[in-house]
């Protein structure tokens, strides 16, 4: 087990020892288009954006935002700015105009790097519409009223074949990477010795389900550190080759993929700019992936697609899989179809740089779908009564908080909500309910906010999620509760079916009576073929609350309810 002060490094003296050490080596391949960087090409690169940026004027402890979808400068952007010393702000891709302005303006952004579009996202026509002054200004040096910080904005050009000139205002990524030669790599060298690895080097913001998201202030030590734990956990060496299917712009994608590899030199194979399973399946084919990432929904889409047998997925030995509760079956499948016989589950959040607990690789499939794993290295973990604040009995539900170094450094400018979240004696309270066995093996048994009480009765949504996926027709299930004037709350299952397999609304409640209490049988099954996610993967059930309330016209019920 590597000891924190072993890790206490930046991610720049990271990128160095490992291209040093295992230059030749695979580092970053972009399968999609066909993009392929060794460790030396990979920092030989870095190193030029970091000057390129330099010469525009960033300084250390500037914050740059980076609005983009899994291009390959996306992986470069993060290294060169950790170089630096300049902050990284990421940019949920889903975000729109609104979002936008916000993030930029809470965030003290200096600088934005974006693509042009991503399906029906026109990324430059927002930012038009946030920043109207950028059209008429000279690149690098925009003023902007509504946005003050804003000086640079910065033009990832498209591996497509479409123009690449970059729009008016903006710099284009290929004038970046010539700006770079102005700098000499003397002056980066020196820039890198100033950074220390206690410096906040990224800022993450929670997609949250009510209010303006948080910006999470990490480290480049909370970073290393977390990545360097997860890899000990998976078995990582410089054999191993990732599939990365899940977003750059989340914790799940830039520290549990790019940088838990660079902790290893292990390769980052990036399958295309955005998921889709049967991209996913070639490129584990085509570059012999040993390991795959994703949230259950994922597996699930690559398992049905309808030509998975024709892959050669017999590279595949590990990965994570997290973000919400996974099925037993799907699990089954993971292994036995995908051959990811030491596929773990973890949990965390941002907030925690972000894991916190991890299965092991030799554990047993019931441990995998039953649990999220024990605590990884050097991160205390206790269960505490919301209500007392007095640690809980070993099987007794209670709220998960953790104890680490790697736990955030806060939330930017908002220091009441990080008062909040991180208490006096330095416990993250997390505001998930969990259990923990005599073994240490942690079971998420939902957020204290997604408990429905139905007449008095207290109903933890996964308990009836786990009892429906037992149904050979459904494919994936998600819980929620809705306004009722008796009872207070009703259940409601929004069910996915399996390809091919058809039921009726009261064939799933036939299927639930007598095999569960009759206030956990659903009362509403609505059919789809998705749910509504952020780009992470993480189910909103939020959104389909208030989607199911209007379907229904429970209107009336949800002010009584609230009122």
């Amino acid at each position: 087990m590597t000891s924190p002060a072993d890790l206490k490094m930046t991610i720049g003296e990271l990128l160095g020892r490992q291209a040093g050490q295992l230059g030749d080596r695979d580092a970053l391949v972009h399968v999609d288009w066909n993009i392929r960087y060794t460790w030396s090409e990979f920092k030989e690169e870095c190193d030029r954006i970091a000057r390129g940026l330099m010469a525009l004027g960033i300084g250390k402890g500037d914050h740059v935002a980076l609005w983009a979808t899994n291009y390959p400068e996306w992986v470069v952007a993060q290294f060169a700015t950790a170089q630096i010393g300049a902050v990284l702000v990421t940019v949920n891709p889903a975000y729109r105009t609104h979002e936008l302005e916000y993030l930029l303006r809470q965030s003290d952004a200096a600088a934005l790097m974006l693509i042009g579009n991503f399906r029906t996202s026109d990324y430059v026509g927002m930012l038009g519409e946030v920043v109207p002054e950028l059209a008429a200004a000279t690149p690098g040096q925009l003023r902007c009223d509504n946005l003050p910080n804003l000086r640079n904005v910065i033009f990832i050009q498209p591996h497509d074949g479409s123009p690449v000139d970059a729009p008016p205002g903006m710099i284009g990524w290929s004038s970046l990477r010539e700006l770079g030669e102005e700098i000499p790599s003397e002056a980066l060298v020196q820039r890198e010795s100033e950074c220390h690895p206690d410096d906040v080097i990224c800022i993450m913001y929670t997609s949250g389900t009510t209010g303006n998201p948080k910006g999470v202030m990490l480290t480049h030590h909370n970073l290393v550190a977390n990545a360097a734990y997860t890899r000990e956990g998976l078995r990582f060496t410089e054999e191993d080759r990732l599939c990365i299917p899940v977003p750059f712009y989340h914790c799940f994608g830039s520290v549990l993929g790019t940088l838990c590899c660079a902790t290893a030199a292990a390769a980052m194979i990036v399958p295309s700019e955005y998921f889709e399973p049967e991209k996913a399946l070639v490129a584990v084919e085509r570059e012999r992936c040993t390991a795959i990432h994703g949230v259950p929904t994922m597996f699930i889409a690559e398992l049905e697609h309808t030509e998975f047998d024709r892959f050669d997925l017999s590279s595949l030995r590990t990965g994570i899989m997290a973000g919400s509760p996974c099925p037993i079956e799907v699990m089954r499948q993971v292994i036995d179809r995908m051959g990811c016989r030491e596929m773990t589950v973890g949990y965390g959040l941002t907030e925690a740089a972000p894991i916190i607990t991890l299965t092991r690789a030799d554990d047993g499939i019931e441990r995998r779908v039953s649990t999220v794993g024990t605590a990884i290295p050097y991160v205390e973990v206790k269960i505490v009564d919301p209500e007392t604040g007095e640690e809980a009995p070993v099987g007794e539900q209670g709220e998960l908080c953790s104890r680490s170094f790697m736990n955030m450094k806060g939330y930017y400018k908002m220091p009441e909500a990080t008062e909040a979240a991180i208490d006096s004696d330095a416990w993250l309270h997390t505001g998930d309910l969990a259990t923990v066995d005599a073994e240490g093996y942690y079971k998420i048994t939902g957020r204290s906010k997604d408990m429905i009480i139905r007449g008095g009765e207290n109903v933890y949504p996964r308990e009836i999620e786990e009892f429906l996926y037992t149904n050979p027709k459904i494919a994936d299930v998600q819980v929620i509760g809705v306004p009722d004037q008796r009872f207070g709350e009703e259940i409601m299952a929004w069910v996915m079916l399996r390809t091919g397999q058809e039921a009726t609304e009261e064939e799933i409640r036939d299927f639930c009576r007598g095999r569960i209490a009759h206030y956990k049988v659903p009362r509403y099954v609505k059919f789809v073929s998705e749910f509504p996610m952020t780009v992470t993967g993480k189910i909103q059930k939020y959104v389909m609350r208030d989607v199911s309330i209007q379907e229904l016209k429970l209107e009336g019920a949800a002010e009584i309810e609230t009122a």
